[in-house]
């Protein structure tokens, strides 16, 4: 999964994807060009199997962003929208703090407007592009179009009028078919988007509403300096933090994405897999390897809670927490499961 970091020029967003990922941005980085680079989703759930097991190796749940060109308003061109396009989930990197040495295109700081401005062209992005597409298939319609291009042509339709009235694409209903029908438009407003609010140490308790986030990228920076994870500990203690920001903004951009995980545990490795919230167990298996969702026979499943209770596995076999699931079985977040299959 792909997450597309996008915002106004000095909103923070190079900063926020070398906090995120640890990869440095180039200086000869050219306009127009994108970066990417990995993060890992810190859970809490990990540190603790891995405590008990202390395995030869741990493995996290990781984000993959893409750091995008900056923003701009006005309609005159959408390039810097181009790799955005492509990716999974559009996180839109807000500033909102004060700081008269760094400019703000716009001259003022309102991280809700420059919110709203950045939505309308997402909105007019795809409007242009759906407007082309309904005028190219108008031409072609005069020597007559068959099946496929009258599907497209009604799915059209339909998202013009829900872009025109200022509607994000994934509101409108489409079947499976419907989607795959324009999906070579790489429609934008189809993708969730999270807006990250970049904010000043005073205003790191604000609340912009449900399914955003906020980060200091300037305190982060100074967590991500001190090499003491105690230090680290008591600095966020004073802020009235209890986690830093960036595992917040990882986690609410998986949540996002509508992804969850379940682990596997052993001396070898403890290991949190991705899937989508509501997989099956043997979807959830599939993540691992195809072998075992073809071959699935059941699994063996323990909820995380009951097993950190009982502190071993044997312990929570005896406490009679490990139960036996089969196909129909819709994995929970926090799972941990072993796979019995074919092959």
């Amino acid at each position: 999964m792909k997450i597309a970091l996008i915002g106004l020029p000095q909103a923070g967003k190079r900063t926020l994807f070398t906090l995120l990922t640890g990869r440095h941005v180039p200086e000869s980085r050219k306009p127009g060009e994108t970066v990417e680079g990995v993060a890992w989703v810190r859970d809490p759930r990990i540190d603790a199997l891995k405590g008990i097991f202390k395995p030869k190796k741990t493995t996290y749940a990781e984000n993959n962003f893409v750091l995008c060109p900056d923003a701009t308003t006005g309609g005159e061109s959408y390039e810097w929208l181009n790799a955005a396009r492509r990716c999974h989930l559009v996180c839109l990197v807000l500033r909102a703090f004060e700081d008269d040495g760094v400019y703000h295109p716009a001259g003022t700081v309102n991280a809700n407007r420059d919110r709203e401005n950045i939505e309308a062209e997402l909105l007019l992005a795809d409007m242009e592009l759906v407007e082309k597409r309904l005028e190219r298939l108008a031409k072609e319609s005069k020597s007559g179009l068959n099946a496929e291009q009258e599907r497209e042509k009604g799915v059209l339709d339909r998202a013009m009028v829900c872009l025109e009235d200022s509607r994000r694409l994934s509101e409108l209903t489409l079947t499976e078919s419907e989607r795959t029908t324009v999906r070579s438009l790489d429609l934008v407003t189809f993708l969730p988007v999270l807006p990250v609010y970049n904010v000043s140490e005073d205003a790191l308790d604000s609340d912009f509403g449900a399914g955003t986030a906020a980060v200091s990228c300037q305190i982060e920076a100074e967590v991500a300096g001190m090499e003491d994870e105690g230090e680290r500990a008591e600095f966020l203690e004073a802020l009235g933090l209890t986690s830093p920001g960036l595992d917040r903004v990882n986690a609410a951009a998986y949540g996002a994405l509508g992804l969850m995980s379940y682990y596997t545990v052993g001396e070898d490795e403890c290991r949190a897999w991705t899937i989508r919230q509501g997989a099956t167990a043997p979807e959830a298996g599939g993540a691992i390897h195809s072998d075992i969702e073809r071959g699935f026979i059941r699994a063996e499943v323990m909820k995380f809670d009951d097993f950190i209770a009982a502190g071993t596995e044997a312990e929570a076999r005896t406490r009679g927490h490990l139960s036996t699931r089969g196909r129909d079985y819709v994995v929970e977040d926090g799972d941990i499961m072993h796979f019995l299959h074919n092959g």
